[in-house]
């Protein structure tokens, strides 16, 4: 053999060949002691995990994505900040970046992160603001587990491109009680704080005489929740109807049910505040009667089943609850237009409830004093306002829903609208596609025009009337983006009055999100970091 081709000698000892091996070459290594031994498996595993950039710590631009990424997974989805201390993640985060050195950042790193990523959300919002022309509140107040009450403001508002945007405004901390004066200071702070006090056009709240008395304090348009109006309706109607007897034995089989440890499919508890459960509890006892039945028949109780008459009972007023839910769900929408169904909802209902020559007693019973409270609260919700909307939605402008006394007086009221409505500010740079006035009203001159001073914008009103209806399933904020030019002023007014939620539901929203966060085992969190990471998280999930 050639001198110059002989191996090269390893010159020291076998303990630094082993050392070696073990750290260049763990596989060839390993592979000597046996296919199946716990060596083989531990090297394939770290080869597996660290192979890809073995030997190369993380960088400073993945470091700061990462960190950047973990305090948006904490406030999106409502972790405690101590998240950021689990061994266990570290480890996940070592074995995904292939750097078992890669350290977790401190709980001051991530919490400096929320508040950066907070300033730069709400300066989002702030632009949408500030391009928007009106806008509408929703507010309510929210006790935490803690007895902190605080204060949930929702804002909602139409762009110029005719999209629906609605997010929080915030979730603030009150010391005071809730009087209305105390109320009416809260919500204008909150519109101050954000620059939007001289855009509001409603704000709506419950039916609470705190909030309602408030409301007569500003100088918004006061909007009461159509679904709180609904469901007090069927409170009414219950006890008037003869239910209770048959809903207090769903109840207590609710209660046995867990007694004796059925989780399956539990029972759904009826609860005063909690919207359609009266009904959920109704369909699912009915659903499991047989074994409900066959299950306490093998226990000692002194529960009183319900009866063949009372199963009847439930199952006639499950029909009547069911048009209710649907109404409370559909109005509870905020990404879609919701203030213009109110009033055709409301009719639906009307119809539902009419009494037929085979309703029972206790069903003619339940559809009076539902009818009879519903007309008496119907009265207390901003009608003249929800008429208007129902006008402007061009899928209800036939205004069917109401009175055929009362429909002129909305085209009227909608007139005036449209000749106060001051024109938009035209972009710098952008010419005037219409022609001067003094030169159109040359043209009047000999003409048969009963006014030398009509204008285009008076046939507005009467122009929109003879218009198609729109299609139920036809987007009515579509249909206007598509008619801006034609309508004019009357778009700007949709904008105002079609932007405006039904009810207070986007506000209960937002406290299910302030429970995940303000919990017991968090109760140190403060006020400033209760508002970030709950409308971090409201902003961010709307976004998806």
């Amino acid at each position: 053999m050639d001198p110059a081709m002989k191996p090269p000698v390893y010159c020291r000892s076998s303990s630094s060949l082993k050392y070696h091996l073990n750290a260049k070459h763990p596989l060839a290594n390993a592979e000597d002691a046996g296919p199946n031994t716990d060596v083989v498996q531990k090297s394939r595993r770290q080869t597996t995990l660290f192979e890809c950039n073995r030997g190369k710590p993380v960088s400073t631009a993945l470091s700061d994505k990462l960190t950047n990424l973990l305090a948006q997974w904490i406030a999106t989805s409502c972790r405690p900040i101590s998240m950021i201390e689990d061994d266990g993640l570290e480890l996940v985060l070592q074995a995904a970046t292939g750097d078992p050195s890669y350290k977790l950042p401190a709980r001051r790193t991530i919490m400096r992160k929320i508040h950066d990523q907070y300033a730069a959300e709400k300066a989002a919002k702030d632009e949408k603001m500030v391009e928007a022309r009106c806008v509408a509140l929703t507010g309510d107040h929210w006790t935490s587990v803690n007895n902190d009450n605080y204060l949930g403001v929702t804002v909602h508002l139409i762009d110029a491109s005719w999209e629906l945007h609605s997010f929080a405004l915030g979730v603030m901390k009150t010391e005071e009680r809730h009087f209305a004066e105390a109320c009416a200071r809260q919500f204008l702070d909150v519109a101050n704080q954000w620059g939007i006090a001289d855009k509001i056009s409603t704000i709506g709240t419950d039916s609470a005489p705190n909030m309602v008395a408030a409301g007569r304090i500003l100088t918004f348009e006061h909007l009461p929740c159509v679904a709180h109006v609904v469901q007090r309706a069927i409170v009414m109607s219950l006890r008037e109807g003869g239910f209770d007897g048959a809903l207090a034995k769903c109840h207590e089989l609710n209660v046995q049910q867990a007694s004796l440890g059925q989780v399956q499919e539990p029972l759904v508890q009826d609860v005063p505040t909690r919207w359609n459960s009266t009904l959920e509890m109704i369909k699912r006892v009915r659903r499991k009667r047989d074994a409900l039945h066959t299950t306490l028949s093998q226990q000692k109780h002194n529960l009183a089943l319900p009866t063949n008459a009372e199963y009847e009972k439930l199952a006639k007023l499950e029909k009547l609850l069911e048009p209710c839910r649907y109404i409370t769900e559909l109005l509870g929408g905020d990404k879609y237009v919701s203030c213009s169904v109110v009033l055709p909802a409301l009719c639906h209902l009307q119809h539902a409830m009419k009494i037929s020559d085979d309703d029972p007693a206790y069903i003619v019973r339940f559809k009076s004093a539902f009818t009879k409270d519903l007309n008496q609260r119907r009265e207390n919700i901003n009608l003249e306002w929800l008429k208007v909307a129902t006008a402007l939605d061009p899928r209800f402008k036939d205004l069917k829903c109401l009175p055929r006394a009362e429909r002129e007086p909305v085209w009227a009221k909608l007139s005036e609208l449209v000749k106060g409505e001051e024109p938009a500010l035209q972009p710098l740079g952008e010419e005037n596609p219409e022609p001067p006035k003094k030169k159109t009203a040359l043209l009047l001159i000999g003409s048969d025009s009963e006014s030398d001073d009509e204008t285009p914008e008076d046939n507005t009103v009467e122009r929109y009337k003879v218009e198609p209806s729109a299609s139920l399933d036809q987007c009515p904020l579509k249909w206007w983006s598509e008619h801006t030019a034609v309508y004019g002023k009357m778009a700007h007014i949709a904008r105002k009055y079609l932007g405006t939620p039904a009810t207070t539901v986007p506000c209960e929203r937002l406290f299910s999100l302030a429970g995940h966060i303000v919990q017991k085992r968090r109760s140190s969190l403060s006020p400033e970091n209760v508002n970030k990471l709950v409308c971090l998280s409201d902003w961010w999930k709307k976004e998806k």
